[in-house]
């Protein structure tokens, strides 16, 4: 078994160090910081569900700089690790506006119309 084929508490932070590419980071704070949107991300989700606020421009920007310090296959595996599955129609949708993925994809996920209504209009 490979050590990151499946992503726990434990060895999260490790296969984050080994697919963080920013050349631009020069401490261990800074990595962390890119640690926590993580965190940052799935609050805003949260929030969105609870009371229906929903900051799309803070998502989308959040997700951009995942993407782009973590690559595409990583960050997606960390985002199923990390963002609990009831937020994934938010996500999906947001991933479906910046083109990261298709809308055939994980078809088991359904599109949240309202957010893609706001996304259009953006």
């Amino acid at each position: 078994m490979k050590l990151f084929e499946k992503l726990t508490d434990e060895n999260f932070t490790m296969f984050a160090m080994q697919c963080y590419d920013n050349p631009q980071c020069t401490s261990m704070e800074e990595f962390m910081e890119d640690l926590r949107r993580f965190r940052y991300l799935k609050r805003l989700l949260r929030r969105y569900y609870k009371n229906g606020e929903l900051r799309e421009r803070l998502i989308l920007n959040h997700l951009i700089v995942i993407f782009n310090i973590f690559g595409f296959d990583n960050s997606i595996k960390m985002l199923e690790f990390k963002i609990d599955l009831e937020y994934w129609p938010v996500l999906k949708t947001c991933l479906i506006y910046m083109d990261y993925v298709k809308e055939d994809w994980r078809t088991e996920i359904p599109v949240d119309m309202e957010v893609a209504q706001v996304l259009r209009e953006l």
